[in-house]
């Protein structure tokens, strides 16, 4: 499993009707890709949910690498956002844990996103001193809590991964109310559609 992201930042007073109607006319087209897990359609609008920006940031969980690939640099979609908005800095992590939430059946309104920076010192505690395990133990911690969370009665899948280059966790999580109900989020998110091909295909629990 593979995440990734990007982010494309509006101007304060732009009509976010705009991406809700690019997005009912064209996201369904990946209703069946091969090799996509899931990409919710996100956006943030200005003033809701404490929101500072208006944003439109997709999120996806690919289950194929190569059809990634495909999409950003082998003219599978992603021309349409160089396109119309330049190049975003298409950000990628990769895959912890992933769990199904009890609201799977039901379709997604909102979305939660936790960006935590890994301690440089997260050898230092004392019982872990010397080992080099400390990173392992935090993974196994945020673990557990990513399970403890996809067992909330409104998550439809929850899923964390990890940025080895910036030494960053992501934690995402889709929601069946219409906000995120997340007290760490650091960011909240609409979701405006979802396609899921690979939905049953993405890993359940940890990934290895």
């Amino acid at each position: 499993m593979y995440a990734q992201q990007y982010e494309i930042t509006l101007p304060a007073d732009y009509d976010m009707g705009i991406i809700r109607e690019r997005v009912a006319r064209s996201g369904p087209l990946l209703d069946d890709r091969a090799g996509l897990g899931l990409k919710a359609y996100a956006i943030r609008e200005r003033g809701t949910d404490g929101s500072p920006v208006n944003q439109y940031a997709p999120f996806y969980l690919w289950n194929d690498t190569g059809a990634m690939a495909r999409f950003l640099v082998g003219g599978g979609g992603f021309q349409n956002i160089l396109r119309d908005f330049g190049r975003p800095a298409a950000r990628h992590w990769t895959g912890i844990a992933c769990h199904t939430g009890p609201a799977r059946t039901a379709p997604p309104k909102a979305a939660s996103r936790r960006l935590t920076p890994i301690p440089a010192d997260v050898d230092a505690g004392t019982d872990l001193a010397g080992t080099g395990l400390g990173l392992s133990a935090l993974i196994d911690r945020e673990t557990e809590e990513l399970r403890r969370l996809a067992a909330h009665e409104s998550v439809h899948t929850a899923a964390l991964a990890f940025d080895p280059h910036h030494w960053r966790l992501l934690r995402f999580v889709l929601w069946a109310d219409s906000s995120a109900p997340d007290e760490e989020a650091t960011e909240r998110y609409e979701v405006l559609h979802l396609s899921a091909p690979g939905l049953d295909a993405l890993p359940e629990g940890r990934g290895w």
